[in-house]
């Protein structure tokens, strides 16, 4: 059973603590509207691990510690769920795509478009498609090659796809558009 006094050292470490912990969790990039949450979720943490907690060390420093590890699993988490090259350009492949589409045919009828908007795209661009999708390469062996760092990799690579799914998407309705004329 909870002591009572656990309970008010608990109410005593928030309102000690609350609102720096908030403003440090806002500094790590966190959205404004998680900030409570992430804070609130530190402090659930701390109370859990509190057995831990060493009482010749800083309380502030300690809280601190904890929010940037949960920031950093919700980064993990975040990479984790992004798997798939783009959402909208997965799902307009998936769209076009059918059990026998899944083949090398899909890729004769769509690749055309898909080769033409990679070479449209700058050199620097270009290296980056090639070094991650032809060579295998994940973003620190492309930020070591290419002298850049990893997340400049990765957002530049969330905008390059983001430019292939416009221009792929762009290709195909002109291409419909042309067929639909021919066929009236």
């Amino acid at each position: 059973m909870q002591r009572a006094s656990d309970t008010d050292d608990l109410a005593e470490l928030v309102t000690n603590q609350h609102q720096q912990l908030r403003s440090f969790v806002r500094t790590l990039g966190v959205d404004a509207d998680w900030v409570d949450d992430l804070a609130q979720e530190v402090f659930l943490v701390a109370w859990r691990e509190r057995k831990s907690f060493d009482a010749d060390r800083d309380i502030g420093k300690w809280l601190r510690g904890i929010a940037r590890n949960l920031v950093r699993n919700e980064l993990r988490k975040q990479s984790r769920q992004k798997r798939l090259l783009h959402e909208g350009l997965s799902e307009l492949l998936l769209k076009h795509s059918d059990a026998e589409v899944a083949s090398e045919e899909h890729f004769r009828a769509h690749g055309p478009e898909l080769r033409d908007c990679v070479e449209r795209l700058a050199p620097k661009s270009r290296r980056l498609v090639a070094g991650r999708y032809e060579d295998g390469w994940n973003a620190s062996d492309l930020a070591d090659h290419l002298g850049m760092t990893s997340a400049a990799v990765r957002q530049a690579l969330m905008r390059i796809r983001q430019q292939l799914k416009h221009c792929i998407e762009l290709r195909i309705a002109e291409a419909s558009q042309i067929d639909g004329r021919f066929t009236t």
